[in-house]
């Protein structure tokens, strides 16, 4: 299943940083970067149950949002793109 995840951390402080590299590295572990705070997660399950809690684990509910959009299996009817930078198609043939 496909999940976009987005985030917005209140980083004026140093934990706020901190919180916002740890939050983007987690995203980076399981999905690509679409924009600075937008990530697209192709998870299993048990993936996305590891990734959430550990985001979750991370944020501060207080200072912090976290949203997770569902897209399913049959996502790629429902993304259009548009402009700089597509996002790489991991179904598609990659060159390395």
């Amino acid at each position: 299943m496909l999940v976009l995840i987005t985030y917005d951390v209140k980083t004026e402080t140093r934990q706020g940083r901190r919180r916002l590299r740890r939050i983007a590295r987690a995203c980076q572990d399981y999905g690509q970067r679409v924009q600075y705070s937008v990530f697209e997660c192709e998870l299993s399950p048990a993936q996305w149950t590891t990734l959430r809690q550990r985001l979750l684990k991370e944020y501060n509910e207080t200072e912090d949002s976290l949203r997770f959009y569902f897209l399913g299996k049959n996502w790629k009817h429902k993304v259009e793109h548009c402009g700089a930078r597509p996002a790489t198609d991991f179904d598609d043939v990659l060159i390395i």
